[in-house]
């Protein structure tokens, strides 16, 4: 997960289980930024990528352009994850 949603993520509410998630990530440094290996499975990812929604801009709220890019490259991750279900 890029550093920027797991910033957002971890200003927002979330559940216990997403909660968890995040807080047993690793960090890994990637020059300017980091990226935060989350090891959950595919529904809180799902759960997760839900709420960083906001990180878009779509919500009447404008996004900084690395914030979307963000959220964007999280969101391709997280669709190559095996399905959530019916």
């Amino acid at each position: 997960m890029p550093g920027k949603v797991a910033d957002f993520l971890r200003t927002a509410e979330l559940e216990p289980a997403e909660r968890a998630a995040l807080d047993q990530g690793v960090t890994v440094r990637r020059g300017q930024g980091y990226t935060l290996g989350v090891t959950a499975v595919p529904a809180v990812h799902h759960r997760l990528l839900a709420r960083c929604q906001p990180l878009d801009g779509r919500e009447g709220a404008p996004a900084l352009p690395a914030q979307r890019k963000a959220r964007r490259e999280y969101e391709n991750r997280v669709n190559t994850l095996a399905p959530t279900g019916p």
